[in-house]
């Protein structure tokens, strides 16, 4: 992919992040490593590796297997707010040290993790779910704001709709704007940009391909499941504070739960391992995913999918997903907007 092949999908946030089309990898944690940050990264989108909680020697190597497959810009997705002081400083020294050039942060605000990275020269993209939280990022320093609706798949932070939130920050901020959550298609990115924002980032599109660390009974589950088949609850939370819901493919766990998929307290769940990676055991309700390298009851695990999983019926490459949508995008807007400078002028409100 080439500049040339979707001209009308630039926007200013891809010269800001260096990338060709404006559709942002979701740093999935577990599941968004350098494989999969390579390909969409080559394919002219922009990467985000999941990194939380990892342990620095783990960070070191998955950042410079992806600096050997591209020489493309990317992000390191880190949250302050879910994770050990001492291991983020770790993480942060590990990230500065390998010269990474931008971060990503989830969840609550944490304006020293934000201002460390600011002041040695870094980018800060801030994924949030409430305006509150948009004011909070951008105080702090943040370059770009994530608008994360209800519609996400894995941890959710607000109850807004991803478009209704994007709409509202962008009446109060000057900073670029992306939509995530239920965007898996053409349709997605034609209308966030139609309406004025920067662009969109996607978890579940890319969470079902190749290149995916997932585990392949996961992305088997969410090419066979549409929007209804997803639910939101709190019950997948050891490892997170306590209210942390996510949106999950519904299986045996949430079926036990009936209307009550909210309110859990983790510290009354009890902790039985299901599955395994190597040696490290996975507990029922804590918010591992299945990956690649996991074995046991893969059924019991999160298995994380937004509300888009009803427009994903294959597994492909990276490569190929993210020129479906921008290729989908571009025909899109190419029949509601005027030929003579239709994509700025929509973006600038008609001025």
């Amino acid at each position: 992919m080439t500049l040339g092949d979707y001209p009308s999908l630039r926007t200013p946030l891809c010269g800001l992040l260096g990338c060709d089309v404006p559709i942002l990898l979701a740093g999935m944690g577990g599941v968004a490593r350098w494989e999969l940050a390579a390909a969409v990264a080559e394919a002219g989108g922009y990467p985000t590796l999941g990194m939380v909680r990892e342990a620095p020697a783990l960070i070191a190597d998955e950042v410079q297997a992806l600096r050997a497959a591209t020489d493309r810009p990317f992000a390191v997705n880190l949250i302050p707010a879910a994770t050990d002081p001492a291991l983020l400083d770790a993480q942060i020294d590990c990230c500065l040290d390998l010269g990474v050039p931008a971060f990503s942060y989830f969840w609550d605000v944490v304006p020293r993790a934000v201002a460390r990275v600011k002041a040695a020269g870094c980018l800060v993209l801030h994924q949030v779910g409430t305006i509150r939280a948009a004011r909070d990022a951008e105080a702090a320093g943040a370059d770009v704001l994530i608008a994360q609706g209800i519609e996400a798949g894995g941890h959710v932070h607000g109850r807004i709709g991803a478009f209704a939130l994007a709409t509202a920050l962008m009446a109060e901020t000057r900073l670029p704007v992306v939509v995530s959550g239920g965007i898996a298609d053409g349709r997605g990115l034609a209308a966030a940009l139609a309406m004025g924002t920067a662009g969109v980032q996607c978890g579940t599109a890319f969470l079902a391909t190749d290149e995916s660390f997932a585990h392949d009974y996961h992305k088997k589950r969410l090419a066979a499941a549409d929007a209804s088949d997803t639910v939101l609850t709190d019950v997948f939370v050891l490892n997170w504070p306590r209210g942390a819901a996510v949106r999950v493919l519904a299986n045996s766990v949430t079926d036990a739960l009936g209307e009550r998929l909210l309110g859990h307290d983790p510290a009354t769940l009890p902790r039985e391992p299901v599955a395994w990676d190597a040696e490290v055991p996975r507990l029922r309700f804590s918010t591992d995913s299945p990956l690649r390298t996991t074995t046991g009851d893969l059924e019991a695990m999160a298995l994380y999918a937004g509300q888009g999983t009803g427009r994903i019926a294959d597994i492909v490459p990276a490569a190929d997903r993210l020129r479906r949508i921008a290729a989908e995008a571009e025909a899109l807007l190419g029949r509601i907007r005027p030929e003579r400078g239709g994509h700025e002028e929509a973006r600038n409100g008609g001025k």
